[in-house]
């Protein structure tokens, strides 16, 4: 059975993409993981942590996970099975190691600003989770709820499209969902003026997307994040797909401003699908 992983911290953020990630997998008849990392305080000084502390915290921690859990089953209606995972330590560390364990269908997370998730995403180190969770990494804005997903948006800057794009991750989400897939392109440039490697790139992209029938928009904007996100809104798309590259953060469409930008502001879920 596949699985959806929802990590959460239990702030508001987060609790809404547990219920997004819930509603999910409901209708994909999918296993639901809740996931939650604490930490032990670390002793001011040389006065030692009291055992009970670190017990009390566990207990509470538990506490809560259950009663999660419980509110989501009453949600799914019972369709659903739900399992916690509680871990102590790092949070992007314990992700990534029980994600190879697990290989979910997808990571669902809250994105907003100034909190923990958007240090967890972006923090102050190249190590976020936009780049080191390798499986599908679908981040949810504040108080979007889940709705059928009928119009998927593919993101692309046209380069490399052979080693970066997984044609059958897409074409996965794609049938899931039984969607419509929109390509998106956007430069400073007009369509015309795009140079003949970017026409050749399309021309590659349309072949190994072929069966999935989809639609290409070149898009004219200076700004990439701005152009993305006034297209997916406009055109009410439910679902927006971004490729993270392996050297660098992103490619120039997916620079780490522009993904930042992207990610916390836009009001579409965003889907990272490494190459």
């Amino acid at each position: 059975m596949r699985t959806i992983i929802a990590p959460t911290d239990f702030s508001p953020v987060s609790l809404n993409a547990v219920d997004y990630a819930a509603d999910m997998a409901c209708m994909l008849s999918a296993r639901l993981t809740l996931f939650h990392v604490y930490s032990i305080p670390i002793p001011v000084g040389e006065v030692p942590m009291p055992p009970y502390s670190t017990e009390l915290i566990e207990e509470e921690v538990q506490q809560e996970m259950e009663k999660l859990k419980e509110k989501l089953l009453v949600r799914t209606g019972g369709k659903t099975i739900i399992h916690n995972e509680i871990e102590m330590g790092s949070v992007l560390s314990k992700l990534t190691t029980y994600c190879a364990t697990i290989k979910p269908f997808a990571v669902v997370m809250g994105a907003g600003t100034a909190n923990g998730i958007e240090r967890f995403l972006f923090g102050g180190k190249t190590t976020g989770a936009l780049e080191q969770v390798q499986w599908p990494l679908l981040i949810v804005p504040p108080l979007v709820k889940f709705k059928n997903i009928r119009k998927i948006g593919l993101a692309c800057d046209f380069r490399e499209v052979i080693e970066s794009v997984r044609v059958k991750e897409i074409q996965k989400w794609v049938e899931e969902f039984q969607a419509e897939l929109h390509v998106l392109h956007v430069s400073d440039k007009t369509k015309e003026a795009l140079s003949s490697e970017t026409i050749a790139e399309s021309g590659l992209l349309q072949e190994m997307l072929g069966e999935m029938h989809p639609k290409y928009h070149f898009i004219n904007k200076p700004a990439v994040e701005q152009g993305i996100a006034e297209f997916a809104e406009v055109n009410k798309l439910d679902l927006l797909i971004i490729i993270p590259k392996k050297h660098g953060l992103i490619s120039k469409i997916f620079q780490y401003s522009h993904s930042k930008r992207l990610v916390l502001h836009t009001h579409v879920p965003v889907v990272a699908i490494h190459e």
